[in-house]
């Protein structure tokens, strides 16, 4: 026959149980307070316990190219043309051509161009006729990229306000002589080429509304040809400014240097705030990853045993 339990123990126990709940809601909300900290934080490092950095740079990109505001999926789209040459990154680029916004098409077809995804070239003619000028004019803009000469066929209806080979006009042809209107859907003067979409296109827009200059993230993009190593740690302070736009622009041209060494200081802005910059730095990630991975197939490690 058990033994009765005496009445202490039993008012032990229950007051034990009554406070374990309350240490496990004070556990979670502290881990919460670090987790919206860090996203607050863009110096701060993401936890890489819970996934290795390539995998959560895909998925960051996976759900920004379905995220629900189109300016995060354009911006998600438009960090893809960082990953050259790669299966993934082409396929999240041509499912964006169909999406319902027009910035959003237009940053997938600028991107397809920048990866130099050649296999791109028919979904991007199809493109050239979309209703919208900006994707029209990306399109056009990425065919010209990958040396296909059906891309001149936008630009010689800029010109002549006529459709070569006898197609008909896009539907908001006459735009394309109002120059104000050519500075929205795709040019910028001092800067180049920037589609109607992403980083570049919301970059510009916010630095002429709030008066300040993008001339430090122009030069950010400039920096990313220039070797010398001390640019590299001008970069990477960059990364850190307070500027979203400066930041992204010093990511980008990070990824576009091609150096695995500045791996870790881009991790630590997959937590960023800001879309455009996590995204840039999902892309530069897997980008960077690649390039390392590649130097070590290349320049394997020897292990044991002497060199013959």
């Amino acid at each position: 026959m058990p033994l009765p339990i005496p009445l202490p123990a039993l008012l032990v126990c229950a007051l034990f149980l009554l406070q374990r709940p309350q240490n496990l809601i004070r556990t979670t909300d502290s881990n919460s307070q670090r987790l919206d900290a860090s996203q607050n934080s863009p110096s701060q490092a993401p936890n890489r316990t819970e996934a290795n950095p390539e995998q959560q740079a895909w998925d960051l990109l996976q759900a920004g190219a379905h995220a629900e505001k189109k300016q995060d999926r354009a911006a998600a789209v438009h960090a893809t043309r960082l990953i050259r040459k790669n299966v993934r990154a082409r396929q999240i680029a041509e499912q964006a051509l169909k999406d319902d916004a027009p910035e959003v098409r237009a940053a997938a077809a600028a991107a397809l161009g920048d990866m130099e995804s050649r296999r791109s070239i028919p979904k991007l003619k199809a493109a050239t006729d979309d209703k919208d000028p900006a994707v029209a004019l990306a399109a056009a803009h990425s065919l010209l990229q990958l040396n296909d000469p059906e891309g001149y066929a936008i630009y010689y209806e800029i010109l002549t306000g006529e459709r070569k080979a006898g197609k008909g006009l896009l539907a908001q042809a006459a735009a394309y002589k109002d120059p104000k209107k050519l500075a929205e859907i795709g040019f910028e003067e001092g800067i180049g080429f920037i589609p109607f979409a992403g980083i570049g296109w919301r970059a510009v827009k916010m630095a002429k509304q709030n008066g300040a200059s993008p001339a430090r993230a122009i030069a950010a993009d400039v920096l990313a040809k220039d070797r010398d190593p001390e640019t590299t740690k001008a970069l990477v302070n960059a990364a850190g400014d307070k500027n979203w736009i400066v930041r992204a622009a010093a990511l980008e041209a990070l990824a576009k240097r091609g150096d695995p060494s500045v791996l870790d200081s881009v991790e630590l802005y997959l937590l960023d705030a800001e879309g455009e910059v996590k995204y840039t730095a999902a892309a530069a990630t897997v980008r960077l990853i690649a390039i390392k991975e590649s130097e070590r197939d290349k320049h394997p490690v020897r292990t044991s045993g002497r060199s013959k």
